[in-house]
């Protein structure tokens, strides 16, 4: 690793810019964005995949390689990416910071705390709870409806116990009142630290949450109970980006961490403004598949922010394509050209899906070594005939070496692209609500229709009736198939969608539909990712790869 100051070098950013963690991370300070603001924005470039499968696709690795080729081929580009959760990181998914020869470093701070960011988040978030308790015991002079408490308390582990709680039990310990806990990363507190433009919006952001509602069914806000400017306090530091780099000595900018299955799913709007001004190419990711992390990506960030990127990287793998053919995961690596052309269709289904934003794409083949030169040309074959950019990706083995095709399929895209006359959105600000969950159900999901419950359908009626038709959505859905049945693979058509809740997150400036039998907190698997991290003698941490 090379020294932070030498990374912001790169960047022509001056050491009194940097406020350092170590040796090898910053943040970046306000004075910095003074002095580039004014600066032309560089390319947007937004990697996202067909929908994820146990086998990995490698989208954060794509990310990370791609940032790595743009350099190798003469371009200054960054990435941004959003901070690991200790949740996926102690659960299933174990670390992610790339791997191979496309990785950011060092990988295992960055997965274990980094600057704390998540911590102060969650830290924000329970002092608003907190602060709502205390109020009820002592007189509750804004007369909270008790069993109408929408705040529940969050940690950044997966901890499924959590889920529903009881508190205030014994004598002298608050309210007696059900509960429960969120993951830190599905907290309405990241997603406004992510979507917030500075300090000052942050604080409208945060002080217009709300957290219960009144007898007379009127919203209590943050700023209500007062805590706003005590958690503003709290994310002082958490607003400003991190700054890292590759394996190879690229800069990174890693900020911020909210779920694309929960949450929005993409890493901060400062991070990528910052990148914008310093870089002529900022790559960044959105979590899970485009179905979830693009299209939040596309219809929240870039309709609150303007940004729009200039192509959109579809990252898919033979693997993934056999898994969504109905190939077994143990048997993944033998050659079945069967498998992979039915698994084809979940690869269709995305690009179709990201034409109708009228944006260019580029796919991007993942290749693993285990891959046949026959499937491969299948999948290439497939997408130039649907009119697509392909380009093989080898960063994990060859890092920037190895995505110098996907850079330059990238960067010849990005250097054609009309996106300011041809971007648009899935649906304008002033359709309905229910019209909008039935746009996404429809042209993105590709089913047949919606299905509120009684409890999804009041809560819905209420929030249109309170603030209107104006707030896009964040779909709440598995990430691993197009419908709310995760077992439903490959690319399911016509089928009703279960609406299970709906609530305003009117600090982040969206409406959440939760769906099926999603999950706020997730829980451990049987053998979590846990058991395998070790501490060396030495220092040194194993098994967060």
């Amino acid at each position: 690793m090379q020294p932070i100051t030498t990374i912001a070098s790169h960047l022509g950013i001056d050491i009194n810019d940097l406020e350092p963690y170590g040796k090898y991370a910053a943040k970046l300070s306000e004075s910095l964005w003074d002095d580039i603001e004014a600066r032309d924005n560089g390319k947007l470039i937004l990697v996202t995949a067909m929908n994820p499968t146990p086998a990995g696709e490698g989208k954060t690795l794509t990310t990370i390689g791609l940032t790595q080729g743009l350099n190798r081929i003469g371009h200054k580009a960054v990435a941004a990416l959003r901070e690991p959760s200790l949740g996926p990181c102690m659960g299933m998914k174990g670390g992610a910071t790339g791997s191979g020869a496309a990785q950011i470093v060092p990988s295992d701070d960055i997965n274990l705390h980094f600057t704390g960011d998540i911590h102060a988040v969650t830290s924000a978030h329970n002092l608003a709870a907190a602060m709502l308790d205390n109020h009820l015991m002592q007189g509750n002079a804004l007369h909270i409806d008790v069993n109408r408490i929408v705040w529940k308390r969050v940690v950044d582990m997966n901890d499924r116990p959590l889920r529903r709680t009881v508190i205030g039990l014994g004598e002298g310990n608050g309210v007696v009142r059900e509960d429960g806990y969120m993951i830190t990363t599905a907290s309405e507190v990241m997603a406004v630290l992510c979507l917030a433009e500075n300090l000052q919006d942050l604080k409208k952001r945060l002080g217009r949450m709300i957290l219960a509602y009144s007898m007379t069914g009127e919203p209590i806000t943050v700023d209500q109970i007062g805590a706003t400017e005590a958690m503003s306090v709290l994310l002082r530091h958490a607003v400003k980006p991190n700054l890292v780099q590759t394996i190879e000595g690229d800069p990174v900018l890693i900020h911020g961490g909210p779920f694309a299955n929960i949450a929005h799913g993409c890493s901060s709007v400062r991070a990528t403004r910052y990148g914008l001004k310093l870089a002529d190419y900022v790559v960044t990711e959105a979590g899970f598949g485009a179905d979830l992390g693009a299209e939040k990506f596309l219809d929240i960030k870039c309709r609150q922010t303007g940004l729009m990127p200039s192509v959109v990287v579809l990252v898919a793998t033979v693997k993934a394509l056999k898994y969504n053919g109905g190939i077994k995961k143990d048997e993944l690596t033998a050659p079945n050209l069967d498998a992979l052309q039915e698994g084809l269709a979940n690869l269709r289904r995305h690009i179709e899906n990201l034409h109708k934003y009228g944006l260019p794409i580029v796919v991007a083949v993942n290749r693993f070594a285990t891959d046949t030169e026959e499937e491969l040309h299948e999948v290439i074959s497939f997408c130039r005939g649907l009119s697509c950019e392909v380009a093989l990706s080898e960063a994990w083995a060859k890092g920037g070496e190895g995505a110098r095709a996907l850079a330059e399929a990238v960067a010849q895209a990005a250097e054609c692209s009309r996106v300011e006359e041809e971007f648009r959105l899935l649906y304008p600000d002033n359709t309905p609500l229910r019209d909008k969950i039935k746009i996404v159900v429809r042209e993105i999901y590709r089913g047949a229709d919606i299905r509120f419950t009684p409890k999804a359908s009041r809560a819905l009626s209420r929030i249109e009736e309170q603030f209107g038709h104006e707030l896009p959505v964040c779909m709440a859905k598995t990430p691993y198939s197009f419908s709310d049945n995760p077992k439903l693979l490959g690319a399911p058509v016509d089928f009703v969608m279960d609406i299970s809740d709906v609530r305003i997150s009117a600090g982040a400036g969206f409406v959440v539909v939760e769906t099926g039998t999603i999950m706020t907190m997730p829980g451990l698997p049987k053998e979590p990712a846990a058991l395998r991290i070790q501490l060396h003698e030495d220092g040194t941490v194993s098994g967060l790869e």
